[in-house]
């Protein structure tokens, strides 16, 4: 049983929300039998969520909770919803910046536990109660102290954290309580082993990486492409793709490479970065368009300045677009030949994963996730070869601006030195590699044998 408070398409708000969906299916494909539990928000997209039926609730923690049951996305899915106005406030996270009486540790702790009682009211008894990053840590501390002596006796406690930035006091607790902890690859692993939050209990803690869900990234049943395409037509398919992106976007079609951003705005993401790689790549003749968003004003502001300026200079060469819009990420995704990632630290990362599936080219800081699956044409053929993988982009160290130049000089050079290997060798390449949850979902169910030895 997964613990979550997020989960993906119904209440998504990052990486998080796609792991719990597509970890699950891949888990329940395997002949296991998974079910989710998240809380009921009153933003839900309930279109989304099949036969929805209202089933027994209970009373705890001083108030009526209801609970719904229905299927997302092939899995059984149950919603618990407080009476106390937790889940009723028109968000998933965010109560602390909203003059409300409560804060979001306050309303996931609730839910931590209700979730378990919910589980001893109904008589489960699962093998394994999965929790997930700071908001279900609770969980973990209240099963073996409230729980496990009174009957839910059967489970074993799994955790994982997706990022180490929110939440520590939670994630540090969840690492004590839990038989083995996660989190989302094995370089961020090695990365935050040593973190106060983290180390006591490092003997547990394993990286698996992430993988995408290959029903809804797939180049050759795209709704939102005019061209389906896959590994065989690669030429043709990126072609065709980089078409309709720059008709989309009103920009003239180009033999030029299209550089292809598609993040949230924020530091972590080095978004600096980001701004000296647009002025070199559009110094070198390039394309660029960018699809991001951020929460933060000033942020904003920043970057729509910069967007006035490189257009001023770029007019036909640049377009930046600041909201969520999802057929135009997987347009950029299938269009682009090159997807720029500079993150200061990324646990694993969706987008390089996604832009490989349609052929295009990742370009990385080498740090977490995007170590692990992004393997240097020029410098990673040995460490490729070791782990039966092929070269697969451009990678650099290193925060300054000379180590995203050097990669970038590096990626652009190669595809005018020679399109036709570009893309019928390094494009297709990426292509057939396989970063679905395939492997992973294999890695968990041993993970879960072996909390249930514990």
């Amino acid at each position: 049983v997964h613990v979550a408070v997020e989960m993906a398409p119904i209440c998504k708000v990052g990486g998080l929300g796609d792991v719990v969906t597509s970890l699950g299916r891949a888990v329940q494909d395997l002949g296991h039998r998974v079910e989710v539990v998240v809380p009921k928000y009153d933003v839900m997209k309930y279109g989304l969520i099949e036969d929805m039926v209202e089933l027994e609730g209970f009373m705890w923690g001083g108030t009526y909770n209801s609970v719904s049951y229905g299927k997302v996305e092939n899995l059984d899915v149950y919603f618990i919803g407080p009476q106390n106005g937790f889940f009723d406030c028109g968000m998933i996270y965010g109560a602390d910046w909203e003059p409300m009486p409560m804060t979001d540790r306050e309303r996931f702790g609730f839910f931590s536990k209700a979730a378990l009682e919910w589980m001893l009211q109904s008589k489960r008894n699962p093998d394994i109660i999965h929790c997930h990053d700071w908001s279900t840590g609770p969980t973990a501390k209240s099963f073996w102290e409230d729980y496990q002596p009174y009957g839910l006796n059967n489970p074993r406690m799994v955790f994982t954290i997706h990022n180490l930035n929110f939440g520590e006091e939670e994630i540090e607790e969840a690492m004590t309580y839990t038989q083995k902890a996660t989190t989302v690859s094995p370089t961020y692993a090695s990365e935050v082993w040593n973190h106060p939050s983290v180390y006591p209990a490092h003997g547990k803690f394993y990286g698996i990486r992430n993988g995408i869900d290959p029903d809804i990234w797939d180049p050759l049943h795209d709704e939102f492409l005019n061209f389906p395409y896959s590994a065989e037509n690669v030429v043709e398919g990126k072609r065709r793709a980089k078409e309709q992106l720059c008709a989309h976007l009103n920009m003239p079609m180009t033999d030029q490479p299209v550089i292809g951003i598609v993040s949230r705005l924020t530091q972590q993401k080095g978004t600096e970065l980001m701004e000296h790689a647009i002025r070199v790549a559009l110094g070198r003749g390039c394309h660029v368009c960018l699809l991001g968003s951020t929460f933060d004003p000033d942020m904003q502001e920043n970057w729509d300045q910069f967007s006035n300026e490189m257009k001023q200079f770029n007019h036909n060469a640049v377009r930046m677009v600041f909201s969520y819009d999802e057929p135009l990420s997987h347009l950029i995704y299938a269009g682009a030949d090159m997807l720029l990632v500079p993150s200061m630290f990324e646990p694993c990362g969706l987008s390089q994963l996604i832009a490989m599936r349609y052929g295009t080219v990742p370009v990385v800081r080498r740090t977490g996730g995007l170590a692990d699956t992004v393997f240097d044409v020029d410098h990673d053929k040995l460490r490729a070869e070791h782990e039966l993988m092929q070269v697969n982009g451009f990678s650099f160290d290193g925060a300054d601006v000379e180590g995203i130049e050097y990669a970038l000089h590096r990626a652009i050079d190669a595809y005018h030195n020679d399109p036709k290997w570009w893309y019928e060798t390094l494009s297709k390449g990426c292509m057939d590699q396989d970063w679905t949850w395939a492997r992973p979902a294999m890695d968990y169910i041993e993970m879960y044998h072996s909390a249930r030895k514990n």
